[in-house]
Formats: structure tokens, sequence, C-alpha cells
């Protein structure tokens, strides 16, 4: 694309038009401009186009978005992995265009506007993302350069712009591994811009001071404290790794400012409006990032200033409102001092007073709940819950005040707690005087003990030094719990279900079971918070486990509310906003997998959840519901309809039109879901099929069906159940050669293999050998050339099972002469070469047992094999392989292999495969007759050693490992069956 008039005509059409509120011209410039990416110098147009003066600066804006969006895609397409599955890769920016890019972006960042500095700054960060510093050598100095040019005119514009840029680049410091790379690309970056950055530091530190000192207006402020806060992130992405000697040798100096800017008031900027305050709070904030920094990897080097540091840190928190414009200064500061007291320095939390002040000025006031707190409770409740139920608040004020305490607790735990119990005691009395006004008082005192809670390692239990569980449940929480205004005080009844839930293994079964109804009542209430957490506390009680694992509570518990529990859980998801409420269907889900469902109730859920289903089906929204809800389904089909096989047909009746809906409407998410529903359903079917079902086995069988990998688990799992219930359909109008078809297709690609095999295992044990012989030499066809092509450990055991099912389904002979037929003699070195090795890689009961069994039958049912020319050496070999199979534990005979994963596997974002847990297909063993496969082997050796009387023991001792031999008597004699 030549730059030109009507280049620049052209573009800027466009781009005004990308801008229309009509979606009409907005598509066709949108279109225009996505045919015109593809020329090349087009990047570059665009730039230039940003870069004219005379164009309109919208358009310019709208431009220099759209040159840093086709940056992102183009600069280095190999590297965008999320598109590798979406098509063709778009095509990438050549050689000579980003050599020109690379000469004006630089220079036009710094004399653009503030909003299109902004995004050539983005713009920049991408290409030095991929090319900084090995294929841009030349970016560095001209930053430093520029930002010299800069300082000595006082251009804070500039200024800033470049110290952005230069904190975008330099960000990779912070979350990538160290690696030599990453430290010389380091080094080259201190090299050159550490020695800048403490001088522009300094500078606008002092002019700081002078304009401060002068009563200067915010306005001249503003650029200086952004400076400052962009210097101080530079500062955090180059100390990151390690500590710089540059660093090292200049602490001083920027430790004095960091110190400054926490202990000095900006009046004149923080008065002027939340935007000042929030410069000045920013600044501080990166400030306390930055010790904290220091104290967790430099210690020991900034040990000398940690004392002014605490003393400064401690002050200004008692200083910071509660707004929640404030929580990002209040959060760091606090994260500081944490780090503090949990570090071999701790000893500046043992002065006399300094917890109980800690306690009374920082702790508490961040503790109690604030209007900000209660908005969110009421207008985001998802949110909320997001925060305070599953722990992801510790970037709260609520939380690192609690962590705080924790960590002081660490090296001062009487203290703490003797401190805490009596401020909750406090708390709880202030709440009884007067519980109307002072019902904060009380959340907050269950909130202390809740968030200081200690979880056991690798449990679910919690404890407490702070109060005693029951006497607190009892008295505290219990009158909430039965208050019989279930919409009163919202946010104290979500503390006390909370509090329930997470101390629920400390609460006695009559104590829990009498409060049961309440927990239901509470579904009724019309706070989300508070039906989600009553929702939330009957899930998780119902998983606690007693003694010996069994369950506290069972279908004999719930029975008696059972049935009001139902339907106040499906009511709930008639609450505004809790229409796909995740923690309500996880209750049912839970629920339905403990009662005893009546055909009666089992009816109603399944209108209930078909009704849900029908409605998510037209957008799918929430994964996490969504599952629960299949989940759901899966469940009460199982339990229901296994119990009472009646209840099938009104189980179709309700499920189809969902299913229908899912496979007719191209609900590609709910695809995997479906197959694995289906298979439930086919599976439950006496022979034969309902042509209903057989029209979904056609579907099922069609190439198109297979085409997504996401779909490929399920779709095998629903194939599984079609060849186990209708095998004598499979012989009909090609449908076998449909089968291997996909069996072949599957077993081709490493991501598929294994699932390729369970097609092919449910063949073999469904059909008669002569519907299957006419394929099974290419069925051995295509096994060995995957073989040869990529022989895994996965695939070779894979292969094993299902040559060791071939066996006990057909018999060695058949199995040998169908390979030999492949190729003459190639069984033998099959078993040579991968069988033997191999065999001890076995895992699972149910193989293990099939792959011994199988391969005991092969050397006792073959004769040829104990009198072949080699003197019985591939015989001995293979029994020593069964042997150590047998009587080797499975951690000393299997070594991890660690396999590269298929790149294809790991790219790209498709809609993924999710088992659901109770649809899942019930293990078959194909060897039910055999009890004990140690004994079957030495039952099939004394029978074939009284064929050859001598023969055996000679084999044995020549060719069986030292070890097993021993093993192997010790087996013979445990059954009693001499090798003679």
């Amino acid at each position: 694309m030549d730059w030109n008039p009507q280049t620049l005509h052209f573009l800027s059409e466009c781009f005004l038009h990308t801008l229309s509120p009509s979606p009409e011209p907005r598509r066709r410039a949108e279109a225009s401009l996505l045919e015109a990416s593809d020329r090349p110098n087009y990047g570059l147009a665009v730039l230039r186009l940003v870069a004219e003066p005379s164009v309109d600066d919208q358009i310019r804006q709208a431009a220099a978005v759209n040159f840093k969006n086709h940056l992102r895609g183009r600069w280095a397409p190999a590297a965008s992995p999320d598109e590798a599955n979406a098509g063709p890769l778009p095509s990438p920016i050549i050689d000579s265009e980003k050599d020109q890019i690379k000469a004006l972006i630089v220079s036009l960042m710094l004399s653009a506007t503030p909003r299109i500095q902004s995004q050539l700054s983005e713009a920049l960060a991408i290409i030095g993302k991929h090319d900084f510093p090995k294929s841009w050598p030349g970016l560095l100095p001209e930053l430093v350069s520029s930002l010299q040019k800069a300082s000595q005119a006082s251009d804070y514009a500039s200024v800033n712009g470049i110290l952005g840029t230069a904190n975008s680049i330099f960000k990779k410091f912070r979350y990538q591994f160290k690696t030599n790379d990453l430290l010389l690309d380091l080094k080259y970056c201190l090299d050159n811009f550490a020695a800048p950055l403490l001088e522009i530091f300094l500078k606008t530190a002092a002019l700081i001071d002078s304009t401060a000192n002068s009563g200067g207006s915010a306005l001249a402020l503003r650029p200086l404290f952004e400076s400052q806060r962009l210097s101080c992130r530079i500062f955090y992405s180059l100390n990151f790794q390690e500590l710089p000697e540059f660093f090292e040798d200049h602490m001083k100096e920027w430790m004095t400012e960091f110190r400054k800017y926490l202990i000095t008031n900006y009046p004149a900027l923080e008065s002027s409006g939340a935007d000042g305050l929030a410069l000045v709070d920013d600044l501080r904030a990166a400030v306390c990032e930055n010790i904290n920094l220091y104290m967790e990897k430099n210690e020991e080097e900034f040990q000398g200033y940690l004392n002014d540091f605490a003393s400064a840190v401690w002050n200004l928190l008692g200083n910071v409102s509660q707004a929640s414009s404030r929580d990002q200064l209040a959060i760091t500061a606090i994260k500081f001092l944490t780090t503090v007291s949990t570090s071999v320095h701790h000893a500046l939390f043992q002065g006399e007073g300094v917890i109980p002040q800690i306690c009374q000025s920082i702790v508490i006031p961040n503790v109690r709940l604030r209007d900000e707190d209660e908005e969110l409770f009421e207008m985001n409740y998802v949110e909320f819950i997001r925060r305070d139920m599953e722990g992801s608040d510790l970037d709260t004020r609520r939380r690192i005040a609690c962590e705080l305490l924790k960590g002081i607790a660490t090296n001062y735990k009487n203290q703490v707690t003797t401190l805490v119990s009596v401020q909750i005691q406090n708390l709880l009395s202030s709440f009884a005087t007067n519980p109307t006004a002072n019902w904060k008082d009380k959340d907050c005192a269950i909130y202390l003990v809740v968030s200081l809670a200690t979880k056991k390692a690798g449990g679910t239990s919690v404890s407490t030094d702070l109060v005693d569980v029951q006497n607190f449940f009892g008295s505290v929480i219990v009158p909430e719990l039965q208050s019989q205004d279930v919409n009163g005080f919202p946010m104290l009844k979500a503390g006390a279900l909370k509090f329930f839930t997470m101390f629920r293994n400390h609460i006695p079964k009559n104590v829990a079971v009498q409060l049961f109804p309440d927990l239901i009542r509470f579904l009724g209430a019309e706070s989300n918070v508070v039906h989600s957490y009553a929702a939330s506390c009957i899930e998780k009680l119902l998983l606690v486990k007693d003694e010996g694992g069994r369950p506290r509570f069972t279908a004999v518990d719930i029975s008696p509310f059972f049935l009001v529990l139902m339907e106040k859980l499906f009511k709930a998801m008639k609450f505004p906003e809790s229409e796909e409420n995740q923690y309500v269907m996880k209750c049912i889900m839970r629920v339905l997998g403990v009662a005893d469902i009546s055909p009666e109730i089992a009816g109603q859920c399944i209108t209930g959840l078909t009704s849900i289903l029908s409605e998510v089906c037209k957008n799918p929204k929430n994964p996490i519901f969504n599952h629960y809800l299949f989940e759901s389904v899966a469940i009460l089909v199982k339990r229901a309809c296994e119990k009472d096989s009646s209840l099938i047909s009104a189980f179709e009746t309700s499920l189809f039109p969902s299913l229908e809906m899912i496979l007719t409407n191209d609900v590609t998410e709910f695809f995997p879901y479906a197959f694995q529903l289906l298979a439930q359903l086919v599976e439950l079917k006496r022979p034969s099929l309902p042509l209903s079902y057989m029209g979904i086995f056609e579907i099922l069988l069609s190439p198109e069906s297979w085409k997504r990998n996401s779909n490929v688990p399920a779709l095998v799992r629903l194939l599984q159940a079609f060849l186990q219930k209708a095998p004598n359909e499979l012989n009909q109008e090609g449908r076998l050669s449909q089968v291997l078809g996909i069996f072949k297709k599957l077993v081709s690609s490493p991501s598929s293999a294994e699932q390729g095999f369970y097609v092919l295992n449910t063949v073999i044990e469904n059909l008669e050998y002569n519907v299957i012989a006419p394929y099974i030499c290419h069925i051995w066809a295509a096994l060995f050339t995957e073989l040869q092509h990529r022989g895994t450990v996965k695939f070779i055991k894979s292969l094993l099972i299902f040559m060791s099912l071939f066996i006990v389904k057909h018999g060695s002979t058949n199995l040998i002469d169908t390979v030999n037929a492949v190729e003459p003699g190639v069984f033998l070195k099959i078993l040579e070469q991968v069988w033997m090795p191999n065999l001890k890689l076995i895992t699972g009961a149910i193989e293990t047992k099939l792959t011994s069994v199988a391969s005991t039958r092969l050397i006792c049912e073959s004769p040829s094999l104990l009198n072949a020319a080699d003197g019985g050496q591939l015989w001995g070999k293979m029994l020593d392989s069964i042997v150590t199979l047998l009587s080797r534990p499975e951690q000393d005979r299997i070594e991890e292999e660690l396999e590269m994963p298929d790149i294809a596997e790991n790219v790209g974002y498709t809609t993924t495969f999710v088992r659901l847990y109770n649809a899942g297909k019930k293990e078959e063993d194909p060897l039910k007759d055999v009890k004990d496969p140690k004994e079957f082997l030495v039952l099939a050796l004394a029978r074939l050693s009284a064929l050859y009387p001598g023969r055996l023991p000679q084999i044995i001792s020549q060719y069986l490992d030292p070890t097993n031999q021993p093993a192997l008597l010790q087996l013979c004699s445990t059954y009693n069956c001499p090798i003679v």
C-alpha cells in the first residue's frame, strides 16, 4: 500500500465510517480495512495517517487503535497460539515495513496528543515484546536520548510518554522465569536505563519539592507525580529478579525519596479533587510495593531503612480514610506490615501497646463493613461471594487486615489471640446493647473468627483458638439462623451461614439436623447472597464425613424435608439474577446424590431441570452452573432410572426436546454433555433399541460429527454404548466399516489414539469373531503402521490391552494367525520387541488381570513357543515378564515417561470436553470368571508342566530374572501347584 493522497483519503474515509452510529456503513468500513490490512505496508500507511496533522483528531485516534490491533495480530503471528486453531494465521508484516515502523514510532508517539500517545505507547510495547532488545537494539538508546532532551526542556508530557513505554517493555522482568537469556536482557536494560531513571527521578523529586514549597498549583504537580509513579513501577520491574548492583549502590537516594512521599502531605494536589488525591495515593502505593519487594527479597540490604519505613507506613495508615478510592493504598501498606511481621525483624511489633494499637487503629477499622461492601452485597452478589466465600478477597481491606493479624500471630500468637478474643467479646456486647443499631459489630466479630481460622493441611476442617466453636455457634450463630425474618439484616444472616459452612465439621450431627429446616427457609430469602449461602451450606454439610470416611448425613436424615428442600431450591432460581445460580444448582446436584428419590419426586425434578436446560440452551453464559445442571440430570437418570426402569420413557420424553435443541441449534458448548447423557440413556435401554435411538446412531457414524476434537471423548462414550446395546445392527448397512473408519481416524492422532482403542476394544468385546474376521487384518495393519511411526508408552500399553482382549475373546491362535497374515513371522517380533518389555508397565487392577491372563494363555496354549528353535528363550522371557507384572508393586516396575505433548493439543481456545461424573461408563471386567490371575498362571503352568515333564524348570532357571525365580516358586507353593 503506497503512501499517497488517494491512500490518505481512503483510510480517512474508512476510519470516519467506523465511528458511525449506523451499523451498515460501519460494517462496510470495517470490511474494507480488513481487506486492506493484508496488503504490504498497510500498518505503515495507518501510522502515517496517525501522524498527519491535517486529519481530524477522532479519525487519527481510531487509526491509532487500529494500528495497535494490527500489530498485535501480525507483528509475530506465529507467536500467537490463541489463534492457531482458528484458521489460517493473518499475513505477517514484512521486515522492510517493520524497520520503517520502528524508525518512526518513538518520535511520533512523543509528539502525539495524550490519547493517541497512549495507543502508540501500547503499540510500541507490542513490538518490544517480540523484538526488544535483540532485534531492536536502537530502541533503548533512542528512548534515553529522548528522555534526556524532554527532561532538559521540562516537557513532562514527553517524559511520561517515554517512562510509560519503558514501564511496558520492562514488565516482562516481573513475570517471566529467571533464565540466562532473561538476565542478559535485564543487564542490557540496567546498563542503559538505570542511571537515566535515577537522574529523572531525582530531578522530578526536586521539582515536586520546589513546586510544593512555593505554593505551586495542582496543575503543575500532576505530571510530576505521574512521572514519579512510573519511575517507581520501572524500579519494581528492574529490581524484581534480583537486587542490581546499581540500585544497591544508590539505595539511599531511592529510599530517601520513597520515605518522603509516605510522610509528606501535598495539600494543593490532595485537595484538588478525587483524581488529585488518587495521583498521590497511586505514588504512595507504588512506593509500598517497592519496599515490600525489598523486604521480601533484599531484607538484609534493606534492614537499615526498615524502622523508618515501618513507622511511616503505620502513621500513613492511620490517616487513610475508609473511602473505596483509597483501598489500593491501604492494601499495599498493610501488605508491607504483614511481610515485616513474618520476617526476622518482627521485634518491631514487640513494643508495649504496639499490637493493641494495630488492632484498634488498623485491623478493626478495616474489617468493619463499609457502605461500599453493602452496595456490592446488594448490587453484585456474584462478585461479593467470589471475594467473601471463595477467598479471592486477598486484595480487599477486610481480608488483608486479617492477614496482618495472622502474620503477627506467627510470632506473638498468645498476645494476638487474647487481644482479638477480647475485641470479639466487646463487639458482641456492643451488639447486645442495641442489636438494630449495632448489627455491624456482630458482623465484624463473626468475620474475625471466620477469617482468622486456620485450615488443616490437605483437608477441609478448620480450627480456631479465638472462641469455643460450639459455644459461639450456639450463642451467636444459632439465633441468627433461627430468626423468622429471613430478609432482616441480610449481611448478618450471610455471615452466620458462612460460619456454619466453615465450621460444619465441629457442629454435632443432631444440632445440624435440627437446623436443616432453618437452612431451607433461608433458600427463600430475597437476598441473592443469603439464599446462595444457604444452598452452599446445605451442599457442604452433605459432604461431611465421619471416621472411616462414612457420610455424616444420609438419605434418612434429609428424607423428612426432602420434598420442601427441592421445591425451595427450584424456587430460589426464580429470584432476579439467580436464574443461573451455580451454588443453588450445585446443592440440587448434591441433594439428588444423597436422597432416596421416589418416582413422583423424580418426575418433578426432571421437569424442573429440563425447563432450566431449555432456557440456558438459548444463551449459555455460566459454564459452572451449566456443568452442575448436566451433572444433576445425569445423577437423576442414574439413581432414578436404574432403580425403576419404568421411568426411562418419561425421562426420554422430558430430555429429548432439550437434547434435540442442542444438536439442531448447534449449541457446541453442550455437545459433550448431550452425548454423555444419550450414552447413559442408551445403556439403560433393553435391546433392541427403538428407531429414535437408531437415528442418533446414524448421526453418530457420520464423519461430520467427529470433526470437533472437544466432542471426541463424549462421542466415543456414546458409540461404546451403541456397540454394547446394538451389536447385531452393526453388521448391517455397512455400519461396522463406518465404525472402523472412526477408529482409524482416532488412532492416527496422538490426541485421540486412546479414544480409538476404546472403540476397538468395544467392537472386539461385543461382536462374534466371524463378523470381525474380514476386517481384522486391516485393523492390525493400521495399528502396526502407527506403532512404527509413534510408539509411545501410552500407545503400546493400549495396544497390549487390545491384543490381550482379543486373546481372551477369540483365542491366541486367531491372534497369531491374523497378525502373521499382515506379514509372515511378524507376531514373534511384536512379542519380543513390544509385548515382553512393556508388559510390566500395565497399571490398574482390571488391565493387569486382563494382560496377565492373556499372556499366560499365549504361552500355555502355544506349544510352538515352548519348542521354538531358540530353546524356549522367548517362552522363558515372556514368563519372566508375566511374573514381574504379577509379583512386583506398580511403583517398583513403572518409570514415569515424560512424553512431549502434541502441540496442537495445547494451543488455541476450543470448547473443552468436561466429563460428567454421574454419567461415567461403568468399568467392565471381561474376565469375571477369573478371580485371581496369580492362581490362573500357576494352574496353567502346572498343566503345561504335566505335558512336558522336566522341560519347564530348566527354562525357568535359565531365562527368569534371579529375583523372579523365588517369586514364582512362592506362587506355586501358595497355590500348591508344583512345576515338574
